[in-house]
C-alpha cells in the first residue's frame, strides 16, 4: 500500500496537494497533519491554521484568500477561496532577470522534409485550402475519394487534409480585426508539413477571394505550372454538376501528390523543429509533473537551436510579471504586455473576465482558480529567455523561446500555433483528452500514472512517474526530447496519429459577423 503523500511546491507554501490515487480519507496522518475530511487526489490540504482572510500560497504565489478559517488538515478548494485581482500591466519588470546562459546542445538530428522556402516538415501532407465554409462539404467528399483512389499510388505522401473553417463570407471582412482570421488561413497554407504545395478550393462569390487570401508574393512556393495560384472555383461555368467539381479537385490534387511523392526525408539538425506546447484538461498535477518535464525539454530544444512556442493568454496572464522579467529585451516585454492588454479589452467587450477560464474538470482536478492554473501552465516555458512574441495568426520568424499569443481554447490555440509554423506539438493533460491535429503529430503527456494506465492507448508519455518517485523531471524531459526526435523523423507515431484522432481547426475571429 502506498503511504500517504503530500506534494508542496515551495517551502513558503501553506498548502500542499494529495498525491495518492483516490485521495486520502479523513483521519489520515501525513507530514504531522491529521486530515479533517476526505481530500481527493490533486486537491489541496492546509498545512497550517489559516485565519479568515489569510493568504493561501502555492508556488510561493498568493492564489487566493481564505473565505473562512481553515484549520490545518482542511480540504482547500475553490469554494473556500477568494481569487485575487489580476496583476496590473503597468510598472512590470522588463528584461530584468536574465537566466544563466546554458551551453549549446549539439549533434542532435531528425529526418525531415526540407521545403523550398527553407523550412522543414515532420510530415509530408497535401493540404487543400478553402476560401469559405460553403465549399467544405464538396472538398471533404473529394478528400475522401483522393484518400481511397489516389493516395495509395503515392506511398511517400502521409495524408491529404482539408483545411476546413467557418470563415470567408457573412463577415465584416474589412474590419480591422479581420486580419487575424485572414492571416491565420494564409499562414496555415504555409505550414512546413504541407511541403509548399498550395491548392485552393473556392466557391466564387465569397468575400474572401483567393487573391485576397493568398495575394501574389505571399506564397513563394506552390504555384502551379502557369505561374499562378492553383484554384478550383466551383462556380466556374466549366463545372456541370457535382461530379465535375470532384473531378477537377482530384485532377489538380494529383499534380501536387506527384510532387510531394518525389520528396524524401533527409537528416536535419534538431534546430529545425518548431514545437508548440499546450495543456488541456489540466489538473493540479500539471504544474508538478508534466509541465515541469515539458519545461525542461523546452530548455533542451532552445539549447539545440529549435523554436518553441508557449501560448494561452488567460493561462499565463496572472504570471505576466514573471514572464516580462524573463524576456530577452524590454521590447519583447512590451510586445507581451501589448498582447495581454489587447486580450483584457477583448474579454471586457464580452463582459467576462479571466475567471471564466477554469472548467469544472479543472476544479475537480484540484485547480481552484485561474491564478493557480496559470502558475502551473507557465512552467511549460522552461527557464530560457523569451526571445520574441508572435501575434495571433502570424508566422514565427525567429528561433528560440517565443510567446505565441492565442486564446486558451485547445482548438484555437492549436490552429494558431499551426499558422505560426508548428511542425510538432506537445500537449499535456491531467483529466484526459483525445485531442489531435491532422496537420501535425501531437504528443500527449499524462500528468498522472492513473490516467496513463487507464488511457494506455491515448497517452504517449507518463509524467505521473515523477510524482510516483519513479523518474525525475530531468529524466522525463530527456525522454520526451528523444521521443520528439523519433516522432519528427517518422520512426514512431503518436497514439493520436495511430487512431487518426483529428480535431477541427477553429479560427480566432474577434471581428463582427454581418
Amino acid at each position: 500500500m502506498t503511504p500517504p503523500l503530500l506534494i508542496r511546491m515551495h517551502p513558503a507554501d501553506n498548502v500542499a496537494i494529495v498525491a495518492n490515487d483516490g485521495g486520502l480519507p479523513a483521519g489520515t496522518v501525513v507530514d504531522g497533519i491529521t486530515l479533517r475530511e476526505h481530500v481527493p487526489q490533486a486537491h489541496k490540504v492546509a498545512l497550517a491554521d489559516l485565519a479568515e482572510g489569510a493568504e493561501v500560497r502555492r508556488y510561493n504565489v498568493v492564489i487566493g484568500r481564505a473565505l473562512r478559517a481553515l484549520p490545518a488538515g482542511t480540504w482547500v478548494h475553490e469554494r473556500v477561496l477568494h481569487m485575487p485581482p489580476a496583476r496590473e500591466l503597468e510598472n512590470l519588470p522588463l528584461a530584468t532577470c536574465r537566466p544563466p546562459d546554458l551551453p549549446p546542445l549539439e549533434g542532435y538530428t531528425f529526418e525531415g522534409y526540407r521545403n523550398p522556402d527553407g523550412s522543414v516538415g515532420t510530415r509530408n501532407i497535401l493540404a487543400i485550402t478553402q476560401t469559405v465554409q460553403c465549399v467544405a462539404g464538396v472538398t471533404e467528399y473529394a478528400v475522401q475519394r483522393i484518400k481511397r483512389e489516389l493516395l495509395p499510388k503515392y506511398p511517400n505522401v502521409d495524408d491529404v487534409v482539408a483545411l476546413e473553417h467557418s470563415y470567408g463570407c457573412g463577415v465584416a471582412i474589412d474590419a480591422p480585426e479581420a486580419i487575424i482570421p485572414i492571416r491565420t488561413l494564409r499562414n496555415l497554407a504555409r505550414n512546413p508539413n504541407f511541403g509548399g504545395e498550395v491548392m485552393v478550393v473556392s466557391l466564387g462569390c465569397e468575400k474572401l477571394q483567393p487573391e485576397r487570401l493568398l495575394p501574389p508574393g505571399s506564397i513563394p512556393i506552390g504555384e502551379d505550372d502557369r505561374g499562378g495560384l492553383d484554384v478550383v472555383c466551383l462556380q466556374d461555368e466549366a463545372h456541370v454538376g457535382f461530379e465535375s467539381m470532384i473531378d477537377s479537385i482530384m485532377r489538380q490534387a494529383e499534380m501536387h501528390l506527384q510532387r510531394l511523392n518525389a520528396r524524401r526525408r533527409q537528416t536535419v539538425a534538431a534546430s529545425e523543429l518548431v514545437v508548440g506546447v499546450q495543456c488541456g484538461g489540466s489538473d493540479a498535477f500539471s504544474g508538478v509533473t508534466a509541465n515541469p518535464a515539458v519545461g525542461f525539454c523546452t530548455d533542451l530544444l532552445v539549447r539545440a537551436g529549435a523554436t518553441v512556442m508557449f501560448s494561452e493568454v488567460t493561462e499565463v496572464r496572472d504570471g505576466i510579471d514573471q514572464l516580462t522579467a524573463r524576456t530577452a529585451t524590454p521590447a519583447v516585454a512590451e510586445a507581451m504586455i501589448q498582447q495581454m492588454a489587447w486580450y483584457d479589452a477583448y474579454l471586457k467587450r464580452g463582459q467576462v473576465d479571466r475567471s471564466a477560464n477554469t472548467t469544472p474538470g479543472n476544479k475537480k482536478g484540484g485547480l481552484s482558480n485561474i491564478v493557480e492554473k496559470a502558475m502551473g501552465s507557465i512552467i511549460k516555458s522552461g527557464t530560457a529567455p523569451i526571445s520574441g512574441v508572435v501575434a495571433p495568426g502570424e508566422r514565427a520568424t525567429q528561433r528560440g523561446l517565443l510567446y505565441a499569443a492565442t486564446p486558451a481554447s485547445d482548438f484555437i490555440c492549436g490552429t494558431l500555433q499551426l499558422a505560426a509554423g508548428m511542425n510538432l506539438h506537445v500537449f499535456t493533460t491531467g483529466r484526459g483528452t483525445p485531442y489531435g491535429l491532422a496537420a501535425c503529430p501531437v504528443i500527449k503527456v499524462a500528468t498522472r500514472s492513473e490516467l496513463a494506465r487507464r488511457w494506455h492507448d491515448l497517452m504517449d508519455i507518463n509524467a505521473g512517474r515523477i510524482a510516483d518517485g519513479q523518474a525525475s523531471i530531468e529524466e522525463l524531459g530527456w525522454e520526451l526530447f528523444h521521443f520528439m526526435l523519433d516522432v519528427a523523423s517518422g520512426r514512431k507515431k503518436t497514439w493520436a496519429e495511430h487512431w487518426k484522432l483529428h480535431n477541427a481547426l477553429v479560427l480566432f475571429n474577434p471581428a463582427p459577423v454581418t
